[in-house]
């Protein structure tokens, strides 16, 4: 199929990729074959609508110590964007409010957040489960070095990248030396308890493929990163989840300059799957952005597509009945979580 623009044409002109705007114009108009709507309708699934709120997903803030170039956030050191405690506190009040199970905090490293203490321990004591997206180099940073002790004691679930077990795929992928202080970090985490099979140490590792490619099964690597990170490193851990990456932000642009992105459109594409697609993260959880935007996940959070028209925009303005309805605000990046077992924050999706 013929596409409406040639491949790299933004690029060429200069556009500007950090622009959500212009992420949107690659997906929605440098993207041969059918756009994500038309796959939903294929199969009885448009529109996509929420089911209910389990999980809050906060991103407090895009401050990083590591630059990942995977990283659809596109976080790094010279990022400024911190969630205050006053938005933490509208976070908390919609956390009591409609009694939400799940706290998911993301970031950057959300550890960053001088306030990440104080969410986590209210959290908690409003009876929420939080998970922490840990990068697990944080935990060896001076001044948090305090951190594996008190996620123990406040019963987090650490949600851990770790792209692979081989040293220089992950330093690829995270950056030279990432692979050993992360290494270091888990063997750290062992010791406080995580991944020992205890409800209240949850230790999951995530895995990212290092190229355009699709995740592998998911039963079965984690068997291989059991495997080998036990032989290697004496590492225990509880789960292994496989996540896409996404074609957006830092990842998109990579896509762009090795000249892979209508590759890996295309194989998006032709994977979908529409179990995955019934399945995905979106339908039980609301995203919120550091300024407290609200949007249907963390991916289009970063491309800035907002909830439909008629929802509150704002975490200060949470309606549970109103979101826990709300039609889902899809586009081609959407591909990336239907494709073949499926994909999103909490792993494959089928199988």
């Amino acid at each position: 199929m013929d596409k409406k623009l040639p491949i790299l044409s933004l690029k060429r002109r200069g556009a500007d990729l950090a622009d959500p705007r212009n992420q949107l114009r690659v997906l929605e108009e440098e993207t041969a074959g059918p756009d994500f709507g038309t796959k939903l309708n294929e199969h009885s699934l448009e529109p996509l609508a929420a089911d209910g709120i389990d999980i809050l997903q906060v991103n407090v803030g895009k401050l990083c110590n590591m630059t990942c170039a995977h990283c659809h956030v596109d976080a790094g050191p010279d990022r400024r964007e911190i969630m205050t405690r006053e938005t933490i506190d509208q976070c908390l009040s919609a956390i009591e409010v409609a009694s939400i199970s799940t706290v998911d905090l993301t970031g950057g490293a959300p550890e960053m957040n001088p306030d990440f203490k104080y969410f986590v321990s209210r959290a908690r004591e409003l009876g929420a489960a939080v998970i922490d997206r840990c990068n697990l180099t944080i935990l060896l940073a001076n001044g948090y070095q305090d951190m594996p002790k008190f996620l123990s004691d406040n019963h987090v679930e650490i949600v851990a990248s770790l792209p692979c077990y081989l040293e220089e795929n992950a330093d690829e992928q995270r950056g030279d030396g990432s692979f050993r202080k992360s290494i270091e970090a888990l063997q750290l985490l062992n010791s406080f308890g995580y991944g020992q099979g205890d409800p209240d140490r949850m230790l999951t590792l995530v895995y990212n493929p290092v190229g355009p490619s699709l995740p592998p099964d998911q039963a079965g690597l984690e068997e291989a990163y059991r495997r080998e990170l036990d032989s290697r490193y004496q590492i225990k851990f509880d789960r292994l989840f496989t996540i896409t990456n996404m074609p957006i932000s830092r990842y998109l642009e990579h896509l762009l300059d090795t000249e892979k992105y209508d590759e890996y459109m295309a194989k998006l594409i032709d994977a979908f799957n529409p179990t995955a697609a019934r399945g995905v993260m979106c339908r039980k959880m609301l995203s919120v952005g550091w300024d407290g935007q609200l949007f249907d996940c963390d991916f289009n959070q970063m491309l800035e597509l907002s909830p439909g028209e008629g929802m509150p925009a704002h975490i200060a303005d949470f309606d549970r009945d109103k979101l826990s309805n709300r039609q889902i605000m899809t586009g081609r990046h959407c591909f990336g979580c239907t494709a073949a077992a499926g994909s999103g924050c909490l792993g494959a999706i089928e199988g």
